[in-house]
C-alpha cells in the first residue's frame, strides 16, 4: 500500500514538475491579457481538455507506438530520460525550455482567434509537449492496469489544479511575485532533472538486461 502511495505521489510530481501549472500562467495571462474573464475560461478549459487528450492518447497506445515503430523500452526511457532531463536543466537555471516556448500565431480579433492560443501554444507544446509525452509514457509502461490509472488519475488531476490555476491566476501571480515563480521553476527543474536521471538509470538497466538475454 505504501508503496503504491508513493508512487502515486511519484507519478503526480513528475507531471506537476513538467507541466509547472506555476511557470506557466505568467504565459498563459500575457496570451490572454485583453481577453474578458469569460474568454480566458474558455481558453484555458479548452487547452486543458486538448492536453488530457493528446496525453491519454499516448498513455493508451504508447504500447502500439512502440510495437509500430520497433521502439524497445528502454530505449524510449534513455531518450525520454535526456528530454526530460535537458528541460529539468535548463528549468533549473531560469531559462525556458524550447521544447515549451510560446509563439504567437497570428493577431486575429474575433473570439476564434482568441481560442485559437489554447491550441498552440498553450497545450502544444507548453503543457502536452515532447517532455509531459515522454513522462506519461514512461510512467505508463511501469506496470498493468495500476499504472495505467495511476498516470492517468494523475495527469487528470494535473489538469484541474493547472485550470484552477489559470482562472485565478492575477490574484496567485500578485500573491507570490515574480521571484517567486522563478524559485518554483528552479525546483521544478531540479525534480525533472532528477526524473530524467532515474528514467535514464532505468533504461540503462533494462538495455544491459535484454543484452544478457540474448
Amino acid at each position: 500500500m505504501e508503496s503504491m502511495i508513493g508512487h502515486t505521489l511519484s507519478v503526480f510530481m513528475g507531471f506537476f514538475a513538467i507541466m509547472n501549472p506555476i511557470a506557466n500562467l505568467p504565459v498563459f495571462l500575457s496570451l490572454t491579457a485583453d481577453d474578458s474573464e469569460d474568454v480566458q475560461r474558455q481558453v484555458a478549459r479548452k487547452a486543458l481538455i486538448l492536453t488530457f487528450g493528446i496525453i491519454f492518447l499516448f498513455i493508451v497506445g504508447g504500447k502500439l507506438i512502440f510495437d509500430l515503430f520497433g521502439i524497445t523500452l528502454p530505449a524510449f526511457r534513455i531518450t525520454g530520460g535526456i528530454l526530460v532531463f535537458l528541460i529539468g536543466f535548463q528549468m533549473l537555471h531560469g531559462k525556458k525550455s524550447t521544447a515549451h516556448q510560446a509563439q504567437t500565431t497570428g493577431d486575429g480579433s474575433g473570439l476564434e482567434s482568441q481560442l485559437s492560443v489554447a491550441v498552440t501554444p498553450l497545450a502544444i507544446p507548453i503543457l502536452a509537449g515532447p517532455g509531459t509525452i515522454a513522462t506519461a509514457m514512461n510512467f505508463a509502461s511501469t506496470g498493468g492496469m495500476q499504472a495505467f490509472i495511476i498516470t492517468t488519475g494523475a495527469l487528470l488531476a494535473l489538469c484541474l489544479i493547472t485550470y484552477i490555476f489559470f482562472i485565478t491566476g492575477d490574484r496567485f501571480v500578485k500573491y507570490i511575485g515574480d521571484n517567486g515563480i522563478k524559485v518554483v521553476t528552479q525546483i521544478m527543474g531540479l525534480i525533472l532533472a532528477v526524473i530524467g536521471t532515474q528514467m535514464i538509470i532505468d533504461g540503462l538497466t533494462g538495455a544491459i538486461a535484454m543484452a544478457k538475454a540474448t
